[in-house]
């Protein structure tokens, strides 16, 4: 999916560890949505993710 209104970054891990503490990633892959508002961690099926996405936007 593309959409103009959604922001994506990619962050090494090791590189930030501050960062991935906030955000409590311990393993990879893991998508933080909205600030923490949901989290997916590992390979998921667009379907999950979308769910989650869905979800932290309430």
């Amino acid at each position: 999916m593309e959409n103009p209104l959604i922001k994506a970054e990619m962050v090494e891990a090791t590189e930030f560890p501050k960062l991935a503490d906030r955000h409590g990633v311990h393993g990879v892959p893991h998508t933080t949505i909205n600030d923490g508002q949901a989290n997916v961690v590992g390979a998921v099926p667009e379907a999950n993710l979308l769910a989650e996405i869905q979800r932290a936007l309430g």
